[in-house]
């Protein structure tokens, strides 16, 4: 991190990619917003406004630019499968990389921070919706390093009134229950869409967070770090709100929607459809047992229904907490 005056660049131009660059151009940070798209930038510079966050004006001093800036922070919010192009797009300096990206990449099953390479690197990740951050209502969230004194500078020059960052030395723990959570909130709504009930939601919570907490471990990450914002608070936030794109998913599915007809109509990504196949490929070399995100990978590729999947969590062996 230079001596530029901690300039930020947001890389991506989704929901979370504008939340961001709102909530730190409000904070008076000099901020330029990347969108891949010449005519998406050009529409959000004319209008300030963002169609995929509805209601939101952008800030004047917000920059928005379809080149990719010179910044001192890159905070990378773009789709999981397209990280690792977007890194290679970023000036070749030392200017910090923030993932805000959640998800395993296809094919490699690779996490975030294990794409970056020859750069300073961070995880921001925890229960946060684009909307309320954008709108600053109270929020907090981790920043997650294994260096230190990098741990410390991030926070100091991302910290706002309304989000507040707790730090983790767990890049790995941090960047794993993002990722995971969507999975199980695919799970969530899909027992909701279908009438099974509440208590049927809180035991695949619960059981969600314990093959979260495996893999995790499996992956040398903490305990207390599944326990947390990024795990826990994460899980909760994403398999109850209706502003869940994976939430939501589920529940169409539940109701008997077809998966394509569901992608079919949205123009944001629902990470956990990806995720799922590439965390049981993961688990798989690791050797981790994860029968809820085996069981919505096989919903997902239509190899069972509900009915069949329930059906066979259910009628797993039966075994001590």
């Amino acid at each position: 991190m230079n001596n530029k005056g901690g300039t930020i660049g947001v890389i991506g131009a989704g929901a979370w990619g504008t939340a961001l660059a709102v909530l730190h151009a409000r904070a008076g940070r000099e901020v330029t917003l990347w969108a891949r798209d010449a005519r998406r930038a050009s529409t959000m510079l004319i209008s300030r406004r963002n169609d995929r966050l509805p209601g939101v004006v952008l800030p004047d001093r917000l920059r928005i630019s379809q080149r990719i800036p010179d910044a001192d922070i890159f905070l990378l919010t773009v789709p999981m499968q397209h990280l690792r192009a977007t890194l290679a797009l970023l000036p070749a300096n030392d200017a910090p990389v923030v993932l805000c990206c959640k998800g395993l990449e296809t094919g490699t099953a690779l996490l975030p921070p294990e794409i970056v390479q020859n750069r300073p690197t961070a995880m921001l990740t925890g229960p946060n919706f684009a909307h309320e951050i954008a709108a600053l209502l109270p929020a907090a969230t981790v920043l997650a390093t294994p260096d230190a004194d990098l741990r410390a500078r991030l926070t100091a020059a991302l910290k706002t009134d309304t989000l507040r960052l707790y730090g983790s030395a767990d890049i790995m723990g941090a960047a794993l229950g993002g990722a995971a959570k969507n999975v199980i909130a695919i799970a969530a709504g899909v027992v909701i869409g279908a009438g099974l009930g509440e208590n049927a939601r809180a035991a695949l919570i619960t059981r969600g967070l314990a093959e979260i907490a495996r893999l995790a471990a499996a992956l040398g990450g903490r305990a207390e770090t599944v326990s947390g914002l990024s795990g826990l608070g994460d899980l909760l936030l994403t398999c109850t709100g209706i502003s869940s794109r994976n939430y939501s998913l589920g529940l169409a599915l539940g109701q008997g929607e077809k998966l394509a007809d569901i992608l079919g109509r949205r123009s944001n990504v629902t990470e956990g459809v990806a995720t799922a196949p590439a965390l049981v490929a993961r688990a798989a070399t690791l050797g981790v047992d994860m029968p809820l995100t085996c069981a919505v990978t096989k919903l997902l590729a239509e190899e069972r229904n509900v009915a069949q999947t329930m059906a066979a969590l259910m009628g797993r062996e039966l075994r001590d907490e």
